[in-house]
């Protein structure tokens, strides 16, 4: 229909995405992809930067709260811990990328699991809805990416 936007089709498609559809290689690429973005998100959190944007963060309080990672004494408002655990991976330039450059798992993984320790204790979110959130989340970035023109001309820029 000429009426439908690419914008509504492709919520409508991730809206309809369930924890069944992942198959066992995507589920254990998407374990492989965590793993490593926890691993290189931990070795940042020694760096400078991310020093800095944790001090700067400590001036927001919420009700609901996520762990910095290294710092499990240390929580900070989703939005924020997502903000210093996601510094922390981009820090070391060694998490996953792929072309046009951008770096998938270190925007994502922060943010699924700065909203998922959000939940009320009772309301934990299941292993298989967590992987599926962010698998949702390369894909919208990978097509956020393909449909940018900018993105089409960073080699050109760089």
């Amino acid at each position: 229909f000429p009426s439908q936007t690419v914008t509504g089709n492709f919520a409508k498609v991730i809206h309809g995405l369930n924890a069944n559809q992942l198959t066992d290689q995507v589920i254990q690429r998407s374990k492989r992809m965590i793993l490593d973005t926890l691993g290189v998100g931990l070795l940042g959190t020694s760096t400078e930067v991310c020093h800095k944007v944790t001090q700067y963060s400590k001036i927001y309080s919420s009700d609901l709260s996520s762990t910095i990672w290294g710092h499990l004494d240390f929580r900070l408002p989703p939005l924020y811990a997502a903000f210093v655990n996601g510094v922390a991976v981009h820090s070391m330039d060694f998490d996953d990328t792929w072309h046009p450059a951008t770096h998938p798992s270190g925007a994502v993984l922060p943010a699924v699991i700065a909203l998922s320790q959000a939940f009320p204790q009772k309301k934990k979110i299941p292993g298989l809805d967590l992987l599926l959130a962010f698998n949702v989340g390369i894909e919208v970035q990978g097509r956020l990416l393909h449909f940018s023109r900018e993105a089409r001309n960073i080699p050109k820029r760089y």
